[in-house]
């Protein structure tokens, strides 16, 4: 068994699709099936089931998918360690992107002054992907907030984000009745519920909702006199705008909560990362 061949299983696993992983891995399809068959050759055992949607792991793939993540991630930090000059350890961390906005990068930022030996890596996604990235090891750790499967994962830090009700100081003027809403893309985005349970709240039953993908581009809509959006309030506040923009802080806080995935081994990275946050 040679690492190569449980790289490419790791990420099949991980895509749950030969051709994608191909994709990713940069070969042909029919090299990496020829890889895995080799692989369940050698193991004497099956380790996907292949399906016309792709394929999915059995009970042996999900026991070798565990312990190449652990195997792999030993080879990476064996050679950080051993050669840290040429090497460097890695920690991948999970957020949707109204929460990498916010605090997170202040995180990020206090702990590599005191681990400049780390290369820290942030993946931002829509917050039904980010848990099963979590499950299947793509990410080490991930900021949340709302509900998560507290069999399947652990909590090892949290704080609080208060809740703003942005709107441009122009569009105050007009004293319009039903402003359009500003929202977040991402329908399992806080913010973006917030808003809408607002707007049920103040009886704005005929408002415009304008969908944006990306943080930026609500908070620019906002000041361009567009309508009303609910953002963390350290967004308005580590920005110039609350020039151009009012704010109401809402009554009730966020919370967002640091979890990882229970009973898998930590990488020292993780494990600085964690003891970073305990700290604070």
């Amino acid at each position: 068994m040679e690492s190569q061949d449980l790289r490419m299983f790791k990420c099949v696993a991980e895509s749950k699709s030969l051709s994608r992983a191909a994709e990713v891995l940069g070969y042909v399809q029919p090299h990496i099936s020829q890889r895995i068959k080799n692989l369940e050759e050698e193991l004497d055992t099956k380790l996907l089931i292949r399906t016309n949607r792709g394929v999915t792991l059995t009970n042996e793939g999900e026991a070798l998918f565990d312990y190449a993540q652990r195997i792999l991630r030993l080879m990476e930090e064996a050679k950080a360690e051993v050669n840290p000059n040429k090497f460097r350890k890695s920690l991948i961390i999970g957020a949707s992107q109204t929460v990498s906005a916010t605090k997170v990068p202040f995180l990020f930022s206090s702990f590599l002054k005191e681990h400049r030996d780390i290369e820290v890596k942030i993946k931002t996604d829509r917050k039904h992907a980010l848990p099963e990235m979590l499950s299947y090891g793509e990410i080490d750790g991930l900021f949340l907030s709302g509900t998560y499967n507290e069999a399947q994962f652990e909590r090892v830090y949290r704080y609080a984000e208060k809740m703003v009700l942005i709107s441009s100081l122009y569009e105050a003027r007009e004293e319009k009745d039903q402003p359009t809403l500003l929202i977040n893309s991402d329908a399992n985005c806080i913010y973006r519920n917030r808003l809408l349970a607002f707007s049920k709240e103040h009886h704005i039953h005929k408002a415009s909702i304008m969908e944006f993908d990306s943080l930026e581009a609500i908070l620019q809509g906002v000041r361009d006199g567009l309508g009303i959006s609910v953002v963390p309030a350290s967004v308005v506040n580590s920005r110039g705008d609350i020039k151009s923009i009012q704010y109401q802080e809402l009554p009730e806080d966020v919370h967002i909560d640091f979890v990882v995935k229970k009973g898998k081994q930590r990488s020292q990275s993780l494990k600085k990362f964690i003891h970073f946050l305990g700290s604070l």
